[in-house]
C-alpha cells in the first residue's frame, strides 16, 4: 500500500489542477492570453525603454502596436469579405440549385419524393423555429464576452509589462537565495520559449497567406486573397486548423460554382503548402523553440480543447513547452521533463541542416 501512496498522491494533483483549471477558465483564460502575449512584446517593451521611454508610456505604445496590427488585418478582411457578399445572390442561387438537385437524388435513389422531402424540413423548421431566439440570445452573449475579454486582455498586458520587475521579484523570494540563478534561467527560457513560438507563429502565418493566396490566385479561386488570409489563420489551431480552413474554402469554391477540377487545384495547393509548411517553414521560421515530442502535442491539444476549448487548443504548446523548461530546471521534475521531450541523437540533422549543408564548406 505504501508503494502506491506516492502515484495516488500524484493523480489526486492532477485531478485537482484540471478541476481547477476547467472551473477557473473564465478568469484564467485572459489572463493566460495576456501572459504570453506580454512576454511576445517584451522585446519591444524593452526597445522602447532603453530609448529613454518611461515603462508605462511603452507599454502603452506595445499596446498600439498590437492594436494597429489587428486593426489592418480587420481591415484587409473587411475589404474582400466586402467582396464576397457582392456575390452573395449568385452563391444563393448555386446553393438553392445544389440543394434542388440533392432532393432529385434522394427522390431517384432513397424513393423519397420531393414533397415529402419538403413536408420534413417544414416540420424541422417549425420544432426549432421556437429555439431562434435563444440562439441569438446566445450569440449576442457570446459577443459580449469576448469584447469584455478582450478589454481585459489589453489591460492585463499593459500591467504585467509594467509591473514585470515586481513579480519577478516575488519569483525570486519564493526560491532559496542559491538558486536564484536557476531561477532567473527559468524566467528567462520561459519567455524566450513564448517568444519563439508566438513570434515564429505569425510569421509562419503571414507566409501561409502568401503562399494560398497565389496557389488559389493560380487555380482561379474567386476572393482568393480573403480565403488564404482564412486559412492562414486557422493555422493557430494546430492539426484541425488547416483542415477547416481547406474545407471551408472547398465548400465556398462548390458554392460559387467552381468545378471538379478547381477543387482538385484546391487540394493540390494544401498539399504543396503543408509540404512547405511541415518542410521549410516550421523548422525554418518556428524552429525549436517548443521541443515537445508527437504524444504530448496532441495530448496537451486535446486537453486544453477539454479544459479552455478551442483557446485551450491554442495556448496548448506554449505553455507545455513553458511547463518543461520549468520541469528541466527542477531536478525533482527532470524525468518528467524528459517525458514531454523529444529524445533527438546526436547524429539527427533536420533537412533544413542539410539544405544549408548543400551550401555550405566541404
Amino acid at each position: 500500500m505504501h508503494a502506491l501512496q506516492k502515484p495516488a498522491r500524484f493523480l489526486w494533483f492532477c485531478f485537482l489542477l484540471f478541476a481547477g483549471l476547467y472551473f477557473s477558465k473564465t478568469v484564467l483564460v485572459p489572463l493566460t492570453i495576456a501572459g504570453l502575449l506580454a512576454m511576445l512584446v517584451l522585446p519591444l517593451a524593452t526597445w522602447f525603454e532603453k530609448k529613454g521611454i518611461k515603462r508605462g508610456l511603452a507599454a502603452v505604445l506595445c499596446l498600439m502596436v498590437m492594436l494597429i496590427a489587428i486593426a489592418l488585418l480587420l481591415f484587409v478582411l473587411q475589404w474582400q469579405f466586402s467582396g464576397l457578399l457582392e456575390d452573395l445572390s449568385g452563391i444563393e442561387q448555386r446553393i438553392t440549385q445544389l440543394v434542388s438537385d440533392l432532393k432529385q437524388w434522394i427522390s431517384s435513389n432513397l424513393g423519397v419524393s420531393p414533397k415529402k422531402q419538403n413536408e420534413l424540413i417544414k416540420e424541422q423548421q417549425s420544432s426549432t423555429s421556437g429555439q431562434l431566439s435563444s440562439v441569438v440570445t446566445a450569440v449576442m452573449n457570446s459577443l459580449m464576452s469576448v469584447a469584455v475579454d478582450l478589454i481585459l486582455v489589453l489591460v492585463y498586458i499593459f500591467l504585467l509589462l509594467f509591473f514585470r520587475s515586481h513579480l519577478k521579484a516575488f519569483v525570486l523570494k519564493l526560491t532559496p537565495p542559491e538558486d536564484h540563478l536557476k531561477a532567473r534561467q527559468v524566467i528567462q527560457k520561459s519567455s524566450e520559449v513564448a517568444q519563439s513560438y508566438l513570434g515564429g507563429l505569425g510569421g509562419m502565418i503571414v507566409t501561409l497567406w502568401v503562399l494560398y493566396g497565389v496557389g488559389f490566385s493560380i487555380v482561379g479561386v474567386e476572393h482568393a486573397i480573403f480565403l488564404g488570409i482564412l486559412c492562414g489563420l486557422f493555422e493557430i489551431i494546430p492539426f484541425i486548423g488547416n483542415l477547416t480552413g481547406t474545407g471551408l474554402t472547398v465548400l465556398i469554391t462548390i458554392a460559387q460554382g467552381g468545378d471538379s477540377s478547381m477543387i482538385i487545384g484546391i487540394i493540390l495547393v494544401y498539399g504543396l503548402v503543408q509540404f512547405v509548411q511541415t518542410y521549410v517553414l516550421e523548422p525554418l521560421i518556428v524552429g525549436s523553440g517548443v521541443n515537445i515530442n508527437p504524444l504530448f502535442t496532441i495530448l496537451g491539444i486535446v486537453i486544453g480543447e477539454t479544459i479552455w476549448g478551442i483557446p485551450g487548443m491554442i495556448l496548448a504548446l506554449p505553455l507545455i513547452g513553458i511547463i518543461k523548461i520549468i520541469c528541466d530546471h527542477v531536478e525533482a521534475l527532470q524525468p518528467y521533463g524528459f517525458l514531454i521531450g523529444e529524445n533527438k541523437k546526436k547524429d539527427d540533422t533536420s533537412i533544413m541542416d542539410k539544405i544549408k549543408g548543400l551550401f555550405g564548406k566541404s
